[in-house]
Formats: C-alpha cells, structure tokens, sequence
C-alpha cells in the first residue's frame, strides 16, 4: 500500500467567478450606479484593511473569454470568513447584477517529504507561513485552473511508492524554477472539498509566460503520465480604483 505524504495546510481559498448582468444594469439610471459601486467599493475596503493586518489577501480580476466577466480570489483564515464574503456580496446592490458562474472551494497546502523542515502545528518555519499564509501579487494577469491525478491501471499515482512520487515531484518542480520572477504560483488543496483534486492559481506580468510554463511543464512525467486538467481561466488584474471606470457605461 503506498505511503500518503504530509501536508500542511494555510488559509482557506475561494475562487468565485461571475457574470455581470450588463443589460439590467444599463436598464437603472446612473444616480443608482453609482450608489452600487460605492457600496462595493466599501466592501473592498474592508478586504484591503484585513489584506493590511495579513489576516487575508483578495484579489479582483476581468475574465477574458466568456466564461465569466470578473473572478474574485479571496484567502482567509476560515471557511466561514469566506462564506461571509460571497454572501456579502450577494447581498449588496452590485451583487444583483453578479451573477454566479463557477467557484472552486480549496485550502492552500504544501506538501512535505520532510516534515521536519516545516516545523510543528503551532511554530512553523518562517518560509513556511509565507507559503500558507500568502499576500497575493497584484500582478497584471492570473490564470486558474483545477486538476487531479490518474488512477488507470496502468498509470495510478496512488499505487506508486512515496519515492518515486518525490522524485517525480522534485523533477517538476524543476522546471517551474526556470520560471521564478517571472510566475508565481499559489497551489490549493481540494480533496473531500471540491470536484477536483488540486487549484493552482499563477500570476504573471506577461499572460504569454502562462502558456509558457504551462506547455514545457506537459513534458514532465509527473504530467504526462498522471495529471488531468479542468477548464483553465484567465484573468486582467482590476485594481480597487478602476471598479467604477470597468462599469462606466459611457
């Protein structure tokens, strides 16, 4: 039977896309707009005053494609912290034209080969917390995307030894090296939380970096023997002051 490794888990993740409502929303007078954005733009205060005490981070992105019109990423402490938010933003008057479209519910982990080298439950390694605990870069583009493992016969990532799985792991991160400053990577765990196994959130100046790291990483064994991918999404970075010019109507 193989031998399961080690993680140790962060704050909580909450990847929620949306569609904007844009005909309802040309359908109310401007005077109503604009009482809408300033209330959301309240609401974001309150994530950049828990983003500024590190208790959290967040993060807004314009969707390219059609599969939503905005994702939000939010990191916090607990489940119910992020629970409150989406119904926060439910239950504002922007949130009558949002309109949900996807969300991936996941915990930021790392896994440990040493364990040793993390620390105990309530002292970890300063490296660590920085790892578990991230402020997210407010980089012009980020791309999600779920995954999980094979289990065929022939290639079950649960079957092979803890060895092999390590050094399979370790060549691949490899590769994601050649990329550093270039890409950061944010990686959630999402067994018994979601459909997928994995989320793996990456940021970049340069969206063309993603298809970049993306592509050369297919050719690792880790990838092209065991891994299977979910729908990827891309995403602009909307920084707080440019809310009211995205939904600017002229």
């Amino acid at each position: 039977m193989a031998e399961a490794v080690v993680t140790v888990d962060g704050w909580s993740a909450l990847h929620d896309t949306r569609h904007f409502d844009w005909t309802s929303w040309k359908s109310i007078s401007e005077d109503e707009r604009n009482k809408a954005i300033k209330e959301f733009e309240e609401l974001i205060k309150q994530w950049e005053t828990v983003e500024e005490n590190k208790e959290g981070s967040h993060s807004i992105f314009k969707v390219v494609g059609n599969k939503a019109d905005l994702m939000f990423i939010f990191l916090r402490e607990t489940m119910d912290e992020l629970e409150e938010i989406k119904t926060a933003i439910n239950k504002s008057v922007l949130g009558d034209f949002l309109i949900p479209a996807y969300s991936y519910v996941s915990i930021i982990e790392m896994t440990m080969h040493d364990p040793m080298k993390a620390g105990d439950d309530r002292e970890l390694s300063p490296y660590v917390k920085e790892r578990l605990r991230p402020i997210m870069p407010k980089w012009e583009h980020a791309c999600f995307y779920p995954m999980a493992r094979r289990r065929e016969p022939e290639a079950n990532w649960f079957t092979i030894d803890k060895e092999e799985r390590t050094k399979l792991l370790y060549e691949h991160g490899m590769t994601g090296r050649k990329y550093a400053g270039k890409v950061k990577e944010i990686i959630t765990g999402s067994i018994g939380l979601d459909e997928w196994e994995w989320g793996v959130t990456l940021f970049a100046h340069d969206p063309l970096q993603f298809k970049k790291i993306v592509y050369e990483m297919r050719f690792d064994e880790v990838t092209t023997k065991y891994a299977e991918f979910g729908d990827f999404i891309m995403g602009n970075y909307l920084a707080a002051d440019k809310l009211a010019g995205y939904l600017a109507l002229s």
